[in-house]
């Protein structure tokens, strides 16, 4: 769940920022792009407007240049062939004058010879008032809704409106653009669509995502948990391992020493008591020979303690412990020994001196077993950073791929360290083997005020 929410959460805020953004963008070229497409086809109805008008002041232009301003027939004639030109199922020509009054509407005739002056719009929009205001500036549009022919019923017109100054006339021709606004309002709900379908794909997309991390999540926490139970259980048996490894050194120790010398003691004393009985002198000698074996057994099991667990480490510290440690290799084995050590300014706590001590023990088995070597020196001592440990020899080494070389001892010493978060360096050639551990300063206690520990 921590993975999935790891991975899911920023990809669900990233998918709603991009649709956000997205949509935004998308919705803003649109209206663009629908502006100018509404804007282009209004131009084109203006045009196409203009076009009319201008064929027919074509039409009466030679009368109207002829006539007077007080021409009765001319201006009949004008007005019946702008009655007469009809075109599309809407399009006509009106006439009003300046006064108000319409004077050619053909295809809604109720208007005809009525004074429309205050005449609006459903909307509130000015109709006549405007057409005389631009007639008298020349020219110009006018937007406004009118009553269709073919449905009687109110729709958008832009109007066309010229002015014959001498007649005080108000010519004009209008277009309906409903179809440009179903044009626009069809573009814009493509646009909605198509937003709404970026947003299904994004969606989609945003589903597989979290389903591909949900599925890669579950792949790696089964991997994991695999792979944790192979090391739980390769950790266990090694456990077992060094278990039945520890027991089978004590059992030896306690067979090849402590037994043979208690067998010792028996026999003495069977010999003392025989002696006694037959009044032999030398039932005295066979006692204290007896007695003799019975100090060194009691000597061997103070070692053997010591080896699992020596009470110096706990008394005197780490310094003395090493101390002790190392000169009793050297007096089992015969190699030459060197240890060195300073006074630590801070005390090692009780996990940290443990690990060093166990990693020189480790330490100085593999040189006795494996090493063949001559001289032996380890040094201990605080610094800054916390506490190193150095054990140095002069054998033949070894090489990361011999066997053995990656053994349970330097496993043992790795996982050591690295539960104090410290560090382990090895270094090996056919000069020498140099061990190096260090514990940070995490691990160092503050100074005693009675006493100071010496390493």
């Amino acid at each position: 769940m921590r993975l999935l929410l790891v991975a899911a959460v920023p990809l669900l805020l990233a998918v709603a920022a991009i649709a956000v953004l997205v949509t935004w963008q998308a919705r803003a070229t649109a209206e663009r792009e629908i502006a100018v497409l509404e804007e282009r086809l209004l131009a084109a109805k203006k045009e196409e407007l203009k076009n009319y008008l201008s064929i027919a002041r074509t039409a009466f232009g030679a009368i109207y240049g002829n006539a007077l301003p007080d021409d009765e027939d001319a201006k009949r004639e004008v007005m019946q062939q702008l009655a007469a030109m009809l075109y599309g199922q809407d399009g006509y020509f009106f006439v009003f004058d300046y006064e108000g009054q319409n004077l050619v509407a053909p295809r809604q005739t109720l208007l005809i010879n009525r004074n429309w002056l205050s005449l609006t719009d459903s909307q509130g929009t000015p109709i006549t008032a405007r057409f005389i205001e631009i007639a008298r500036q020349g020219g110009g549009y006018h937007t406004h809704l009118w009553w269709k022919p073919t449905t009687g019923e109110e729709a958008e017109m832009v109007t066309y409106v010229v002015g014959l100054q001498d007649w005080q006339w108000a010519v004009g021709t209008g277009i309906f653009i409903d179809d440009v606004r179903a044009t626009v309002a069809a573009a814009r709900e493509g646009t909605v669509a198509r937003i709404r379908e970026t947003f299904l794909y994004i969606g989609a997309i945003a589903l597989a995502a979290l389903l591909l991390v949900f599925g890669t999540g579950l792949t790696l926490n089964f991997r994991e948990r695999r792979l944790a139970d192979a090391r739980l259980k390769a950790l266990t048996q090694r456990v077992f391992d060094t278990q039945e490894e520890e027991r089978g050194r004590v059992a030896r120790e306690l067979h090849d020493s402590i037994s043979q010398m208690l067998v010792g003691v028996r026999y003495a004393l069977e010999l003392a008591r025989r002696r006694l009985h037959t009044g032999d002198p030398r039932a005295e000698q066979s006692l204290e020979k007896g007695i003799d074996t019975l100090s060194g057994a009691i000597q061997e099991v103070r070692r053997i303690s010591r080896d699992l667990r020596p009470g110096v480490l706990d008394d005197l510290g780490l310094g003395p412990a090493l101390g002790a440690l190392v000169d009793e290799f050297g007096k089992r084995t015969g190699i030459e020994t060197e240890f060195e050590t300073v006074v630590f300014r801070n005390r090692l706590d009780q996990e940290a001196k443990i690990a060093l001590y166990r990693i020189a023990q480790e330490a100085l088995t593999n040189i006795e077993r494996h090493a063949g070597a001559r001289k032996v020196t380890l040094m201990v001592r605080g610094h800054k950073q916390g506490a190193i440990l150095r054990i140095q020899d002069d054998g033949h080494g070894f090489t990361p791929g011999q066997a053995g070389a990656q053994g349970l001892g330097l496993r043992n010493m790795q996982e050591r360290i690295e539960k104090l978060d410290g560090t382990l360096r090895i270094l090996s050639s056919k000069s020498g083997t140099l061990i190096e551990a260090e514990v940070p300063l995490t691990h160092m206690l503050p100074p005693s005020t009675k006493t100071q520990e010496s390493a």
